[in-house]
């Protein structure tokens, strides 16, 4: 059935419905019902100008852009290299630009965006809803939220809107979402949140987003989500959509999220830190809640314990199932990092806390990660295919740094020079080096023993997400 026929058969089963008694008629509502339909001119004429008036000014677009060196289409090529002595013969660089939005939060000019909006950019620019446009700062970018921080100097105070406590959203309030969708301009739609502590949508690490119905495309990373009370309640950032246009389920980075990042570009920190308890942990299924006696799957499940840390301090132990987070009920180990990260490194958290079968409490204190030592990083440099990877042996920190579980070992990629050989073979900051031309690699040292040979042919095995991938360079 079409989309016609259908919406007219539905017409046809309410209009059938009500003729035989089915569905009370408009008119016939009871004074008793708790929504009611306008019934005055003033009524009918409610609108949403007054709040899109109010904090409209805040929301900005972001330009942003970086050069591009094109290769030549000899590149590679081993007979042209030869004959004119391995030089490069390279074209132009290339303006690649990328346009999103953003939302002051601060009269001083402190912007929030999108991380996916300003990556790679050599210059960023703001243009305020008044049309004054500004060169920016970063202050602070991370790909871990998606969030990044931007600072620009207008000379005067500027509209800012105040950060509402995300918490307490609830699934059926009504919203606005404002940004640039698809460059035409500042744009406002209304919808309301769909719902809440959305987790496994694979934008970014910290996976926990307010959805709404609100119109959101590309163009709006960045924009405002705004609550009825004029406050910022999220960072629209992603859309789920087959078509690239909004099918009406979005997803925006709760408030309380922004402000953690925030208050650490405020504290004068260029990276953002996630607290470090020193535990891994993994979803409760429904076997393991039937193994431990619990009515329903949730909390989050103790697997590793790191000796010394503040989760061992604290009473914590492999095999408990986290419950709340000072009295917040935790769904799942997204769950945990988020209400872990928005409480923030040097505070105490209580823990509510399955235990052999057991209901008790412990306190946690959020601690700094752990530096990595100086001397377990090395910059790969050189005529090699790994030039230009800057990789580190790995400790709990670092591994969680990258997203790993901590009690993960080895030699791992923690940054990637662009357009380096290293950024040509497709190397990622996470991977982890496993084998160099058959030597097994576990430290700084095997690597740079096996990189030390110039060998006529490559072979790596690198670690991605479990899986090994085996490359053959020449």
């Amino acid at each position: 059935m079409n989309f016609k026929a259908a919406a007219s058969a539905r017409a046809f089963v309410l209009c059938t419905a009500m003729f035989s008694g089915l569905v009370m008629p408009l008119h016939a509502q009871t004074a008793n019902d708790a929504k009611q339909l306008p019934a005055t001119r003033s009524e009918l004429q409610l609108s949403f100008a007054p709040l899109v008036k109010q904090t409209s000014g805040a929301v900005v677009n972001v330009y942003a852009a970086h050069e591009v060196q094109t290769r030549s289409p000899f590149a590679g090529d081993p007979f042209f290299e030869q004959f004119f002595g391995g030089r490069q013969f390279n074209g132009p660089p290339r303006v690649q630009s990328s346009l999103g939005s953003g939302v002051i939060i601060d009269p001083t000019g402190i912007i929030v965006t999108n991380n996916h909006v300003i990556r790679d950019a050599d210059m960023v620019k703001v243009a305020l809803s008044d049309g004054r446009e500004f060169e920016s700062k970063v202050l602070l970018k991370d790909e871990s939220t998606d969030l990044a921080i931007l600072k620009i100097d207008a000379g005067e105070p500027l509209p800012a809107l105040a950060l509402g406590d995300s918490d307490k959203v609830e699934v059926g309030d009504l919203v606005l979402a404002i940004g640039n969708p698809f460059g035409v301009g500042q744009t406002v739609t209304s919808g309301i949140v769909s719902a809440q502590a959305r987790t496994r949508v694979g934008i970014s690490d910290f996976d926990f987003f307010i959805q709404t119905d609100a119109a959101i495309n590309p163009g709006n990373s960045g924009g405002a989500l705004i609550g009825m009370d004029g406050r910022l309640i999220g960072i629209n950032t992603a859309i789920f959509s087959r078509s690239g246009g909004s099918v009406g389920i979005g997803f925006a980075i709760p408030a309380n999220m922004v402000r953690a990042v925030v208050d650490t570009a405020k504290g004068g920190a260029d990276r953002f830190q996630r607290p470090y308890i020193g535990a891994s942990f993994q979803n409760v299924t429904p076997d393991v809640a039937e193994g431990l006696g619990m009515k329903q799957p949730y909390g989050a499940l103790v697997t590793n314990i790191t000796k010394g840390s503040p989760a061992e301090r604290g009473g914590l132990q492999v095999g408990d199932v986290v419950l709340t987070v000072d009295d917040v009920r935790i769904e799942n180990p997204d769950g945990l990092g988020y209400r872990l990260t928005t409480a923030g490194i040097g505070k105490a958290v209580k823990l509510g806390v399955l235990s052999r079968s057991t209901e008790k409490t412990i306190t946690v204190s959020l601690e700094k990660p752990r530096a990595d030592s100086p001397d377990n990083q090395l910059m790969i440099q050189g005529r090699n295919p790994l030039s230009g990877a800057l990789v580190l042996e790995l400790t709990p920190s670092s591994a969680a740094r990258l997203q790993l579980p901590r009690e993960t070992e080895g030699v791992a990629v923690d940054k990637v020079t662009r357009n380096s050989p290293a950024a040509r073979i497709g190397l990622r900051p996470g991977d982890i080096i496993r084998g160099v031309n058959g030597a097994e690699i576990a430290s700084i040292a095997d690597l740079s023993k096996a990189m030390s040979s110039d060998p006529a042919l490559w072979r790596f095995d690198f670690e991605r997400g479990g899986a090994i991938i085996r490359q053959i360079i020449r």
